[in-house]
C-alpha cells in the first residue's frame, strides 16, 4: 500500500453517496467454493478503503485503489510467501526506499506508519493475495493507457459484475460501522485534500469551519445522530459523556493489550447506540501530537487561536483520541 495516505481524522466526498452514478462494481470472491467471506475482506474495507476507496472517481483519488496495489505486488511467479514478506515489510516500515510503486509515491506521498496488529496485516495480506479485489469502473482503461493493453493479467486481473448485497448492512454493528466509516471517509477526503494542497494550517481552519456541517450532512444521509466525542476534546461540543468515556477507556485497554478493538452496540432501548474508536496514526500527530516534538510550534499556536480551551494534544500513535457515538432507529 505504498503511498497510502492514511486516516486519521480522516475520509470520501458527499458525491460518493449519489446513487445516480456507480463508480465501482463488486467482484466475485474466489475460490467460489468458500461459503464464508475471508475476514481480510472486512478489514480491508474498514482500514484500507478510507484512502484506497474503489468508489472514488479517478480525479478525486487520494491514493491508488487496492487492485493497483495488488497488480504491482503480485505477478504470475510471485509466491504467497514472497508477497506476504514484502507486504508485511511495507506495513511495518513504509518508506520511499522499499516502495514498489514509485509513481504513486510521487503523486500521493509515502503512507505514514499505521499501528496495525500482526493479525490484521496477515489477514488483509492473505485476502489481497488470494481473492479478486473490487475494481473501479475507470481502472481498466486507465491501466491499459498507462501500461499497455493486455498487461496486468494473472493474479491481478479483475472481473466485474453488478453490485452485490454486501452494500446492505446485515446487523446493527455493520450498519453503525458503515455510518462511521463513510462519515470518516467524507471528512478525511476533504481534510487530506487540504493538507496536500494547502498544508496543515489550512486543514485546521477547514476542520474549524466545515467538520460539523459535513458530519451533520452525513447524519442526514444515514438518518441517524452521528458524533465524534472525546475526554480530551478540541471543541467543547465534542465532550464525551461519562458513559462514552468508559467505552473510550475500554477501547484503549484493548489496544494496549494488543487486541483489535470491537465496536460496542447497545440496542436495549428503541434506538441502537453504536460506539467505535478513533485511533491515532502518525498523520494525526500533525495536529494532535506533542507540542514542539510531533506538533510544530506554528501549528500549536494556530490551534490555540482557533480553540482556546483545546485539550486534544499530547498524543502518540495507536492511542484512542476519541470515539464515534452514533444512534439510529431500529
Amino acid at each position: 500500500m505504498n503511498y497510502l495516505i492514511p486516516i486519521l481524522l480522516s475520509f470520501l466526498l458527499l458525491s460518493c453517496h449519489n446513487t445516480a452514478k456507480k463508480e465501482y462494481a463488486e467482484v466475485t470472491d474466489t475460490p467460489a467454493t468458500l461459503q464464508e467471506p475471508h475476514p481480510g475482506k472486512k478489514l480491508m474495507e474498514t482500514y484500507c478503503y478510507v484512502c484506497h476507496s474503489p468508489s472514488a472517481a479517478m480525479e478525486d483519488r487520494i491514493a491508488p485503489p487496492m487492485v493497483a496495489v495488488k497488480m504491482h505486488y503480485i505477478s504470475e511467479d510471485t509466491s504467497k510467501e514472497d508477497f506476504m514478506n514484502a507486504f508485511t515489510q511495507w506495513m511495518k516500515a513504509p518508506s520511499e526506499e522499499n516502495a514498489k510503486m514509485p509513481g504513486a509515491i510521487r503523486k500521493f506521498g509515502v503512507m505514514p506508519y499505521q499501528p496495525y496488529t500482526d493479525e490484521v496485516i496477515q489477514q488483509i495480506g492473505e485476502y489481497l493475495y488470494e481473492y479478486d479485489i473490487v475494481q473501479p469502473e475507470w481502472f481498466e482503461d486507465h491501466f491499459n493507457q498507462e501500461h499497455g493493453k493486455g498487461k496486468g493479467k494473472g493474479k491481478g486481473k479483475q472481473m466485474r459484475q453488478g453490485m452485490g448485497s454486501s452494500q446492505t448492512p446485515a446487523s446493527y454493528k455493520e450498519k453503525g460501522l458503515q455510518m462511521a466509516l463513510s462519515t470518516k471517509a467524507v471528512l478525511g477526503k476533504n481534510l487530506m485534500g487540504k493538507i496536500q494542497k494547502e498544508g496543515t494550517l489550512a486543514a485546521l481552519e477547514f476542520c474549524n469551519v466545515k467538520a460539523y456541517p459535513i458530519t451533520d450532512s452525513m447524519a442526514t444521509v444515514h438518518q441517524a445522530s452521528i458524533k465524534r466525542v472525546s475526554d480530551n476534546y478540541r471543541n467543547p461540543n465534542n465532550k464525551a459523556s461519562s458513559q462514552e468515556i468508559q467505552y473510550l477507556q475500554k477501547f484503549q485497554q484493548d489496544i494496549t493489550a494488543g487486541k483489535e478493538p470491537q465496536a460496542i452496540v447497545d440496542s436495549t432501548s428503541n434506538k441502537v447506540n453504536f460506539y467505535y474508536p478513533i485511533v491515532t496514526n502518525s498523520m494525526c500527530l500533525q495536529c494532535h501530537g506533542v507540542p514542539n516534538k510531533t506538533l510544530e510550534a506554528e501549528t500549536f499556536a494556530k490551534i490555540k487561536s482557533l480553540y482556546p480551551t483545546d485539550l486534544a494534544t499530547g498524543y502518540d500513535v495507536n492511542q484512542v483520541r476519541g470515539i464515534w457515538s452514533i444512534s439510529f432507529e431500529k
